[in-house]
């Protein structure tokens, strides 16, 4: 019937004309194209028909007959594959027991089928990962012969419903036995079932669960599991695995395996959790709380153990989370830019973000007990601890070194451990990223570095400094801003990482900075002795020497700093910046001084003469000169300008005073007498005001002149008396020589006049005689000499011309008195 209905089907033309030029599409295979021209005439190479349509109807006798007689089929199947595909499904198929001729595949025999474990296996026994092993295997060598069987059975079924049509509706077996218009009886009430007792889980499915992120349900039967190894091995401590062929000890393996495939997931799953948006991320914290169950179920488990036999997975995952962290920070650091510093902020935002996520998700979801945000917490500081001594091991240069010594004293605990735990730091619980050892080394190493590098830099801005000093160009000078700039970006670094570290670099600077003031100190005198200098205009030099003079005070403040910051060692080193300091400025104002006063020489050369008590010409000249040459020592800055006004201011005076002590002039009347002490008081209020206008400190000097003009003109001796103690009392470096020359300046000749006053000098002289002499800037009288008086020998010169009553008059024969030898004072004091 098939044959003629699909030979008829092939016989229409169905299909469109085919337009010339196209390849006709391929034709169905014709049934009779199988080899069965006839179902009578048997021919050779052909296949016995079938009584019935279904194709997988087996037919008893094939097996038997021979490889010959069966050929192949048109396809190039051979009978005998086909034969042997037949005998492994019919055996080895795990939905019935085997092969037996006439049985089909749910027929129904003794008791339900069962597949090829199951009869293999007895009820209640779990299956372990060696029967899997070798179902895996048998599944291997059947998949070929399924596929063709297979295929043949659907190219079958394909052809007969050509011909046979949709699928008629049937009617249920309700409709066939219940007349029409009966109601249908009421289907039979069904039998309850007996409770099916659980099936312990086998190896591979506990697996399943673990690769599905079931972890606690899976560490559950892995506890079954190996309760049931401890129970085949006596109730002893679990161990390692047995030989291959025991059935304890491949459990135990099992057990093993199954724990080492729990772990991995453990531990995948806490570095997916911290890596962000991922599997581990999308799970939420539902798979973080399985997590966190494992752990108390296997801490649970352990206390049964025993201390020998303990798993200790809160241990491990405490490494795993530090394993997780030290990804995280590697990750995080290799591609940040800026060297170091910059690698240290990657770590900074990396800590701050994955703490966050650990504060925010990943602690809430742990069971409490665990205290998971301090096991992070931990594992990420033993990360960046590893990080950071493996950086401080490296030969690191001078700026990485700062960074990585300010990064872990003041920015990993003030923004990192300040934003996340503080309790955690207060407590200690951590410890150092860094071991105190480690820390000195690179504070040592610093230290040394600093100081050949500022030294170097230190002498290389002096010298190009000092090239310019002798040019003719004018051009400011930044000496004093260069060497503060090299100093304080140590100075001001070092302290913000620790204040002992800060007074370390501030002892180290300090002594770099006063080597650097005496070679300083040296250039200057040097350039000053110089007798190229004197090539360069007055003005040139006058602006050199001030720029000099103005490198002291930025230099000076920055040596008490660092004598304040440094240690109590550090006093030394700023006494010797300050006297470097000290010796230029003292240099270059008396430079400066010079010039002045070599300008002024001829003015007061002019001065304690006749025409001075009628004209003030030569004070004028001396004011108007001082006044010209103010314009320009203002550029001097405050301090030195001040010390050089004053040393102006006293210079002057002595230079005024000089001419009237060394007997200039002489008074031989009382008129006299008050003219001069008149023009006296008169030039002093003068000079006054011009150092007054030009801010000199040195208001000391202001009566040295109106008491010199009151002994003058004062006619009494007591009043005279009173007048040089309060002389010798404002100013101790006057001498009996001096009161004396202004005696004789103001005509007093008689002798106990003389002596009267004299004494007053000389109890103040017996009085201080162990006192030390006034500092420099305060002499006045010790630099002005004067002719020592004369002594009387009481004896006429021409003793034959005069009598000899005469001879005891004093005053007739007056000689100079020797000078004895002054001993030699220091250079600084003359």
């Amino acid at each position: 019937m098939a044959v003629v209905l699909v030979t008829g089907w092939q016989g229409r033309s169905l299909r469109p004309p085919i337009p010339e030029g196209e390849v006709p599409p391929a034709k169905m295979p014709i049934l009779k194209s199988l080899g069965v021209a006839d179902s009578k005439v048997p021919r050779a190479g052909t296949l016995p028909l079938r009584s019935s349509r279904n194709p997988f109807e087996e037919v008893p006798g094939l097996e038997e007959e021979e490889v010959g007689e069966l050929g192949t089929l048109p396809n190039g199947t051979s009978c005998r594959r086909r034969r042997a595909t037949l005998e492994k499904l019919a055996g080895l198929s795990p939905f019935r027991l085997g092969w037996t001729p006439g049985r089909r595949v749910g027929s129904p025999g003794e008791g339900p089928p069962r597949s090829f474990l199951g009869r293999m296996l007895t009820p209640g026994i779990r299956r372990s990962s060696a029967d899997f092993g070798l179902l895996a295997r048998l599944q291997g060598t059947r998949a070929q012969g399924d596929e063709e069987a297979a295929g043949e059975a659907a190219r079958r079924l394909a052809f007969l419903r050509l011909g046979r049509g949709p699928k008629p509706h049937r009617a249920s077996l309700a409709e066939r036995v219940v007349p029409a218009g009966e109601a249908a009886p009421e289907p039979p009430p069904k039998v309850p079932e007996p409770p099916k007792m659980k099936e312990p889980l086998s190896v591979l499915e506990i697996l399943s669960l673990i690769q599905q992120r079931e972890l606690a349900r899976a560490d559950e039967h892995i506890l079954e599991l190996e309760a049931e190894e401890l129970a085949s091995s006596g109730g002893g401590a679990p161990g390692p695995p047995a030989a291959e062929g025991a059935g304890g000890g491949r459990r135990a393996r099992d057990v093993a395996l199954l724990y080492e495939a729990l772990q991995r997931e453990l531990w995948a799953l806490v570095r997916e959790t911290l890596a962000g948006p991922g599997p581990g991320a999308g799970a939420g914290a539902g798979a973080v709380a399985q997590l966190g169950q494992v752990l108390l179920q296997e801490e649970a488990a352990d206390g049964r153990r025993g201390p020998g036999a303990a798993r200790k997975l809160r241990v491990r995952w405490a490494e795993a989370v530090g394993r997780a962290a030290r990804e995280r920070l590697e990750a995080a650091a290799p591609g940040a830019p800026g060297g170091l510093a910059g690698q240290l902020e990657a770590l900074r935002a990396r800590l701050l973000e994955d703490m966050g996520v650990v504060r925010g998700r990943l602690a809430p979801a742990y069971p409490a007990g665990l205290g998971a945000f301090g096991v992070y917490l931990r594992g990420y500081h033993g990360a960046l601890a590893e990080w950071l001594g493996a950086a401080a091991r490296r030969r690191l240069p001078l700026g990485d070194r700062y960074a990585l010594l300010h990064w872990h004293n003041q920015v990993y605990p003030r923004e990192v451990l300040g934003l996340v735990d503080l309790v955690a730091l207060e407590n200690g619980e951590l410890g150092p990223l860094l071991s105190p050892g480690t820390l000195r080394g690179l504070e040592d190493e610093c230290v040394t570095d600093v100081k050949a590098q500022t030294r170097a830099a230190l002498l290389r801005v002096l010298q190009e400094n000092e090239e310019h000093w002798a040019r003719t160009e004018d051009r400011p000078s930044s000496l004093a801003q260069d060497v503060c700039e090299l100093l304080e970006e140590h100075t001001e670094r070092a302290p913000r990482i620790s204040q002992e570290f800060g007074e370390r670099m501030a002892h180290c600077c300090l002594g770099g900075l006063a080597e650097f003031l005496q070679s300083f100190q040296q250039r200057v005198e040097r350039f000053h002795e110089n007798p190229g200098v004197r090539e360069l205009l007055p003005d040139t030099y006058i602006s050199r020497t001030i720029s000099l003079v103005n490198c002291g005070p930025p230099l000076r403040a920055l040596a008490e700093r660092l004598a304040r910051v440094g240690p109590p060692e550090s006093e030394p080193a700023r006494e010797a910046a300050a006297s470097a300091l000290d010796r230029v400025t003292r240099l270059c104002h008396r430079v400066l001084a010079d010039l002045l006063f070599q300008e002024l020489q001829p003015y007061f050369n002019k001065l304690m003469r006749r025409k001075w008590l009628n004209s003030p010409e030569a004070l004028d000249g001396i004011v108007g000169t001082l006044g010209a040459q103010a314009l320009a020592l203002r550029r001097m800055q405050d301090e030195p300008y001040q010390a050089l006004v004053a040393e102006l201011h006293r210079r002057a005076l002595v230079e005024y005073v000089r001419p009237l002590l060394r007997g200039r002039l002489r008074c031989r009347s009382a008129r006299t007498r008050g003219r001069v002490a008149g023009r006296l008081r008169e030039d002093a209020a003068q000079l006054q005001r011009l150092f007054r206008r030009l801010e000199s400190q040195a208001s000391w000097l202001d009566a040295v002149v109106p008491h010199l003009a009151e002994v003058l003109q004062l006619e009494d001796t007591p009043s005279i008396q009173v007048e040089v103690g309060v002389l010798v009392r404002d100013y101790p470096d006057i001498r009996r020589k001096h009161v004396a020359a202004l005696l004789d300046i103001r005509g007093l000749h008689n002798t106990a006049a003389r002596q009267e006053i004299l004494a007053v000098a000389r109890d103040l002289e017996l009085s201080e005689g162990g006192a030390l002499p006034p500092p420099r800037d305060r002499a006045f009288f010790s630099d002005i000499s004067v002719p020592r008086p004369p002594f009387c020998l009481g004896l006429p010169p021409f003793p034959g011309r005069l009598p000899l009553g005469r001879l005891a008059r004093p005053g007739l024969a007056c000689l100079p008195r020797l000078r004895p030898p002054s001993p030699s004072r220091p250079p600084s004091q003359r």
